[in-house]
């Protein structure tokens, strides 16, 4: 019997932003081998991989280390909201014992 392979990815974006950016900066992309340790690497770190094979054809097209576009500011802060709805709801349920929600740093046990 065979494993069917995983397909490769194409290419990939990895994106930054923080309080006080004027907007989201391109600060690793590439094809191919690069494509896949760039999400080897944020998978490891932690962080979300979202695919979609139309936003990294758009942002392929930004240069390194420059911030996107204005015509990408909406498409990439419905990313960004959905990403933080998604961490969100995981703090939640990261805190729910017994079934009742507990405040963030509170102690899980009676």
């Amino acid at each position: 019997m065979t494993e069917a392979a995983t397909p490769r990815p194409k290419a990939a974006v990895a994106l930054r932003y923080g309080e006080g950016a004027g907007a989201p900066q391109v600060v690793a992309k590439g094809r191919g081998y690069v494509a896949e340790q760039i999400i080897a690497r944020a998978k490891e770190a932690g962080l979300y991989v979202h695919e979609s094979k139309e936003l990294v054809n758009l942002l392929m097209q930004v240069d390194l280390d420059a911030q996107i576009p204005p015509q990408l500011y909406l498409a990439v802060a419905e990313l960004l909201a959905w990403i933080y709805h998604l961490e969100q709801g995981q703090t939640i349920a990261a805190t729910v014992a017994d079934g009742i929600p507990k405040p963030p740093g509170s102690p899980t046990s009676r």
